[in-house]
């Protein structure tokens, strides 16, 4: 399928669905200044247009509608334990914008969500200061960007360079923005921040063509990852899902030669390494709306909960790689997911 580019953007402009409480907040007028024909509905909750019943996923069947709301209850979540903490002892995650512009078939959020419309929560003020009481009793990992792509959002919300401002405020907080997206403007120009990392998702071109849809290359994501560490950014590269297609060695092998030749293995902060998991509860869903997706149709192995490959071909898999890697970067900054 055809990579997304900014363009894609144009198809929120038809409708853009928004809370009352937020109509005049700051951030909903700067998104809504770049949709000056958008026809705008007011809802009085965002759960009205997102949690309606029988919605398939847009970017298959129809045009993905965004959602402007506040962010309510709970700001601040503990890492699920799929989820890897880079030997970080006060792991955490926000939840600042729900689902994603790309379509993934094994993607999580969509055994997570009711549907794939885009919520943005524009009062990042309210996390920004729950973030700061936390703090005052511990550092902080705080991954930003798990339940959506904030980098490939950036044209419309710019959440990253705001939460670039407000890490380089404080020494105790460490951010990782994850991302599979190519911006190379924003790569091109950031500034780097000691406590932001940016952290990029890759796999074997014919994982991106077969299962990433709309995501861009493996060369694209590579280009922008080298020009963040020519700044200075930290950079981490994460082999994370790594995803079973036949002759899963060979396509293995000729991505770590890409990323051999395309960056700079000595300057990245580290690497992440770990097969495809998933919620068993997640899985169910996904299952009913990919009922002919491989990726996701495995006959896993079930256990406490999850679903992730048969322990050998998961030994297999993260071991080809990880031994490869380690000829390369010191084992120290290879961060292996273990259950």
């Amino acid at each position: 399928m055809k990579n997304l580019k900014e363009d894609y953007f144009n198809s929120f402009v038809s409708h853009i669905y928004i809370e009352k409480r937020v109509r005049n907040h700051a951030r909903t007028q700067k998104i809504l200044a770049r949709f000056p024909s958008a026809e705008i509905i007011e809802i009085g909750h965002y759960k009205e247009v997102f949690c309606r019943s029988r919605q398939s996923h847009p970017l298959q069947h129809c045009s993905q509608k965004l959602i402007l709301a506040a962010r309510q209850g709970a700001l601040l979540y503990e890492g699920a334990p799929v989820c890897q903490s880079f030997g970080n002892q006060y792991f955490y995650y926000v939840s600042c914008a729900m689902n994603c512009i790309y379509d993934c078939e094994y993607c999580y959020l969509k055994g997570m969500y009711p549907s794939a419309n885009l919520v943005v929560f524009v009062n990042l003020e309210d996390i920004f200061a729950e973030v700061e009481k936390v703090l005052e009793t511990h550092p902080l990992y705080l991954c930003v960007s798990y339940d959506t792509d904030l980098l490939a959002l950036e044209p419309i919300i710019g959440y990253v360079q705001e939460w670039c401002v407000f890490a380089a405020k404080h020494e105790n907080l460490k951010i990782e923005i994850r991302t599979k997206c190519a911006n190379r403007s924003f790569a091109q120009n950031a500034a780097p921040v000691p406590g932001v990392i940016y952290a990029f998702t890759l796999s074997p071109q014919a994982v991106i063509e077969a299962f990433e849809h709309h995501t861009p290359s493996l060369t694209e994501r590579l280009y922008c990852a080298a020009k963040l560490i020519q700044s200075g950014c930290p950079v981490r590269l994460c082999f994370d899902p790594m995803i079973y297609v036949p002759d899963w060695r060979q396509h293995y092998q000729e991505m770590l030669d890409q990323v051999c030749h395309m960056i700079d293995l000595e300057k990245i902060a580290d690497v992440s390494v770990g097969t495809f998991r998933i919620s068993q509860d997640y899985l169910k869903n996904m299952r009913r709306q990919e009922p002919d997706s491989a990726v996701i149709w495995f006959p896993f192995q079930r256990e406490d909960g999850y679903c992730h490959y048969p322990d050998d071909l998961m030994e297999q898999m993260e071991c080809f790689l990880t031994e490869r890697l380690a000829k390369k970067i010191p084992m120290e900054k290879i961060f292996r997911w273990k259950a």
